[in-house]
């Protein structure tokens, strides 16, 4: 039998990031997960900070070159790809040289959001679906997690409507302590609007802070990973009151692990071989 195939979105994954929280889990969760037999595929973006010599990081040509449109103008979509050879696991990066190339992290060295980052969340989110879609491979579940992923939940349902490629793909979203302040541009809500947002979708986006973002991924999703035991406990009371299904966090990382694979079970269901 099949134990399917998991897309995970990470914001940050070491060693391409720092030893955060957020980038052990990205780092030591895909790998235990592969290790259990399943398919899996792990997408971040190419933040500056990311050292392409030190990591080898190369284009994959026949998954660039698309143009995504985001706030009615062309941006070129970039994949590159390195590896974490002591994983045997690759990683997939979304590149973009107006979005990413010498350009902030998630937030600058002073903790604060880049003008555009409404901007950047699209094309990320969008950037990340389409590049899995040329790669022909569709995922059962998509595990994402840091904020900048957020818009993950709109464009699976957007693309969707145009040829249900993620036809029956689950989202489970983990959250972290990655809260952050201020809003993410301002125009958020216009800028979904030119990509056929819902009335649904701007009612839950229109609040383009942590808290908007976090809790509309939630709202979209089937399944909630609390990853921290410092997640913003409005948040976890939230997904709980939404009546998602939630998986606590617990200290031990392989036992974690292991409850985290059968949890993607739960949310899957049966697999169609």
């Amino acid at each position: 039998m099949s134990k399917g195939r998991i897309l995970f979105v990470n914001q940050e994954i070491v060693p391409f990031s720092g030893e955060s929280e957020r980038g052990m889990l990205g780092r030591y969760l895909p790998a235990k997960t592969q290790e259990m037999g399943r398919e899996i595929r792990v997408f971040m973006p190419k933040f500056h900070s990311v050292n392409e010599r030190k990591h080898q990081l190369h284009e994959v040509i026949r998954l660039s070159g698309m143009n995504l449109i985001v706030n009615n103008c062309d941006h070129q979509l970039i994949i590159k790809v390195g590896s974490i050879p002591t994983a045997r696991m690759q990683v997939y990066f979304i590149d973009n040289e107006e979005y990413f190339a010498n350009r902030e992290d998630a937030l600058d060295d002073a903790g604060r959001l880049a003008g555009d980052t409404d901007e950047r969340l699209l094309f990320f989110g969008r950037g990340t679906l389409e590049a899995v879609r040329k790669l022909a491979w569709q995922p059962h579940l998509i595990n994402f997690t840091g904020w900048f992923s957020s818009m993950i939940p709109f464009y699976l349902r957007r693309i969707n409507k145009e040829n249900a490629f993620f036809n029956g793909t689950k989202l489970v979203v983990t959250l972290t302590d990655d809260d952050f302040q201020g809003h993410v541009g301002g125009e958020l809500e216009r800028k979904m609007k030119n990509d056929n947002a819902t009335a649904k979708d701007l009612r839950l986006y229109g609040h383009d802070d942590y808290m908007g973002l976090m809790k509309a991924a939630i709202t979209y999703s089937q399944g909630v990973i609390i990853g921290s035991p410092n997640v913003n406990p409005e948040l976890v009371a939230f997904a709980k009151e939404a009546k998602r299904n939630v998986l606590d966090y617990i200290e031990d990382r392989n036992e974690f692990f292991a409850r985290i694979n059968k949890f993607y079970d739960t949310i899957i269901g049966k697999i169609e071989n």
